[in-house]
């Protein structure tokens, strides 16, 4: 365990699959949630650091702030956890389209590039980082790292730096069979026409499921545990909707701010297939029954 210097009174909390989490005191008496692993990779928490910190630049929605930065652990403001109200759930809604409407630079590495972060160009995080400090930022799901270098649209990013990548992954670790695989790379082919009309990149969370949504006590909603990167606003939506999706009133907010465009109802799967082949790799089960039916439906 490394904590913060002078860090004391550390007690476990909850703090995701991978990491160890503890509410501690500071040196200075403050009270502060900390996670951390041995083995994070180099400049992992820094780009969450970077991430939180981008998310909250336009001012809309609410992230712990950070207040220190270690390779082995991040120090963040402590939240006291409370229920999402119904005016939280509105306040979700349309602090996420003004965070979407903010923008990114590119679709795929965000507006920063913390120093010393390491690039994962395969996709596994099992193969480790290889140094380079000008590769481009990996984006983090779980255990494992995708590659977030640029690309000219979405549909070329979403293949090749998501999809693909992925469905190699599953395929070789058993979390996917040949056909369920094919049936991926079928999509990529595909996308240029299931995507939709073009729209300019999104300032994303980018691993927006409701578990990553935190209330305080007075119902308010924060934003945990990002994995940011320019791209389409309607992926987080679609991922926020997958596993506990919250009220609709989330979603009738949002789109009072920021209508989605015509024919969004039709690609929720398609932009779904990213988190879903992420747990058939990770989790496995049902997972994959699930990723390989929604890659199905598209591969045409």
């Amino acid at each position: 365990m490394s904590l913060p210097p002078g860090a004391r009174d550390a007690r476990p909390v909850g703090g995701g699959d991978i990491n160890q989490a503890y509410r501690v005191t500071l040196a200075d008496g403050r009270q502060a949630f900390v996670k951390t692993r041995p083995d994070a990779a180099p400049g992992e928490y820094a780009a969450e650091a970077a991430g939180l910190r981008w998310l909250a630049e336009p001012g809309a929605l609410r992230t712990p702030a950070v207040i220190e930065v270690g390779e082995d652990y991040l120090a963040l403001e402590w939240v006291r956890p409370g229920s999402l109200s119904e005016v939280g759930a509105e306040q979700l809604g349309a602090g996420l389209a003004l965070t979407h409407l903010a923008g990114a630079p590119r679709f795929g590495e965000p507006a920063f590039v913390p120093a010393g972060a390491a690039g994962f160009t395969n996709g596994d995080a099992a193969a480790g980082a290889d140094g380079d400090d000008t590769a481009p930022l990996a984006a983090g799901f779980g255990s494992l790292r995708l590659p977030n270098d640029p690309a000219p649209d979405w549909p070329t990013f979403y293949a090749e730096r998501r999809l693909g990548p992925l469905a190699g992954i599953a395929r070789d670790r058993g979390a996917l069979r040949d056909a369920g695989a094919r049936a991926v790379e079928d999509v990529c082919a595909r996308l240029p026409e299931l995507a939709g009309p073009k729209e300019p990149p999104a300032r994303l969370h980018g691993d927006l499921w409701s578990g990553n949504v935190m209330a305080d006590t007075d119902g308010r909603p924060w934003l945990i545990d990002p994995s940011c990167y320019g791209g389409h606003r309607e992926i987080d939506l679609a991922m926020l909707r997958l596993f506990g999706a919250p009220s609709p009133r989330v979603f009738d907010a949002y789109e009072e701010l920021a209508p989605l465009a015509e024919g969004w109802e039709e690609r929720v799967q398609l932009w779904q297939l990213l988190p879903l082949l992420v747990h058939a790799v990770l989790f496995g089960g049902s997972y994959r029954e699930a990723a390989e039916r929604a890659a199905r439906r598209y591969a045409g």
